[in-house]
């Protein structure tokens, strides 16, 4: 049963986000303190900083407290003295913790252009998203945040693990690819929430407006690897501790790849997983390259930089096999370049779109490495990562200045088993 939306009073939160945005559309938005008075009821403001680039200030973000019950963050972002997007959200406080409510945003008309609100559960957890309208009225539009697996029967197949975000086991397409045990119950589990309900959301950025992942990643492994049973994890972001449980599950359900279209600067944020995927040397690992246009050789990204030897790592190539804009390179860390640039994917909605980037080139990889398999099922992870390497070839974009092994397509083994 839900619980009344905001836990104060009615209209409080409408009229405060409202205001947020009528106050920050003026071209100088006034200062701080002036804000502060304006708001409704009053405010204290807590915070004021500009937003930066260089020696450019391109807007600011501040946060007040209304009263006892509340905290309001404001962001106006107006590059050049342009305005360009306002953004408002809204916290309500309980027991000294904030619980996120609503959010607003506007665009350079200063008009509401999307908003949302969480609705919590009896026990307190967010539930859903409610989609409001421009008055920010309910529209009757919601999407679940962590909905219950439907049931179904086991596809057969190459076992291959997605860890993401999770994805959005509510399509019919993705429910019929999910590794199952006998009693139809799948297979995997969401390591950030401690639960068997992997489903497509991180809220790290938003709790409003949560980025959707790991749904267009499954989509590429499922159209060019029909009939692999997907095995879904959502990756362990609260606790890089939990990397190990991750992959020992991986192993117990029998995956022979993993596919891991993710990373960071720190080395501390996947060090335990660099250990479980050596102790479990049978498995072929799929490690994007990542997407912030340097030389991983000077400086890395983790897990790509590790060395591991049943690991592969996968950087985006354009139209021409050169890395493609945004993606890294390097030598000695990237393995090979695959084009990986307007793939077509489904989003979490279930419509038609395309990605672009290191994460659409890995699960290309990913896909063939699942029909190799199929096609020599006692080949492991040195037989798979051979194969794939032995596919890749040097060309003058993805040549030995960029990769280890050069550019490989998988569209030029579409017709391997």
């Amino acid at each position: 049963m839900l619980t009344t939306p905001f836990a104060v009073a009615a209209g409080e939160v409408e009229d405060a986000l409202l205001a947020a945005i009528a106050l920050a559309c003026v071209e100088d938005a006034g200062d701080a303190a002036a804000m502060a008075a304006a708001l409704p009821g009053g405010a204290t403001l807590l915070g004021d900083a500009p937003i930066t680039m260089g020696e450019e200030s391109f807007g600011w973000r501040r946060d007040f407290a209304l009263g006892q019950t509340a905290i309001l963050h404001i962001m106006r972002l107006a590059p050049w003295g342009k305005l360009r997007r306002i953004e408002a959200d809204y916290a309500s406080v309980t027991g000294g913790a904030p619980r996120p409510e609503a959010a607003v945003i506007a665009g350079p008309d200063c008009r509401v252009r999307d908003a949302r609100r969480l609705i919590y559960d009896a026990a307190g957890t967010a539930e859903a998203i409610e989609i409001l309208d421009a008055a920010l009225a309910p529209t009757g539009t919601r999407e679940p945040l962590n909905p219950a697996v439907p049931g179904g029967s086991d596809p057969g197949g190459v076992t291959v693990a997605l860890v993401d975000s999770g994805v959005n086991y509510l399509l019919p397409a993705i429910a019929a690819a999910l590794a199952r045990d006998a009693s139809g119950r799948a297979l995997g589990y969401d390591y950030w929430d401690l639960d068997d309900r992997p489903f497509d959301a991180n809220p790290a950025r938003s709790p409003f407006f949560p980025q959707r992942h790991g749904t267009r990643v499954a989509s590429v492994i499922l159209a060019e690897a029909p009939g692999v049973r997907l095995v879904v994890y959502r990756y362990p972001r609260p606790d890089p501790a939990r990397w190990a449980d991750l992959v020992a599950d991986a192993a117990a359900a029998g995956a022979r790849i993993v596919n891991l279209a993710m990373g960071s600067d720190r080395t501390s944020d996947w060090a335990v997983f660099a250990e479980a995927a050596r102790d479990h040397g049978d498995i072929l690992f799929v490690v994007s390259a990542g997407n912030n246009g340097r030389d991983l050789d000077r400086k890395p990204v983790y897990p790509a930089a590790f060395a591991i030897d049943n690991m592969i790592v996968v950087g985006s190539a354009d139209g021409f096999g050169q890395p493609a804009p945004g993606s890294n390179w390097g030598k000695g860390t990237v393995d090979i370049l695959v084009p990986g640039e307007r793939i077509p994917t489904t989003d979490f909605h279930g419509r038609a779109t395309t990605g672009s980037g290191s994460s659409f080139a890995v699960p290309r990889v990913t896909a063939l490495a699942a029909r190799l398999a199929a096609a020599n099922p006692g080949w492991r992870a040195a037989e798979l990562k051979a194969a794939l390497i032995a596919r890749a070839r040097m060309i003058d974009g993805a040549g030995p200045l960029t990769t280890r092994y050069g550019l490989l397509d998988p569209d030029n083994y579409r017709s391997e088993p």
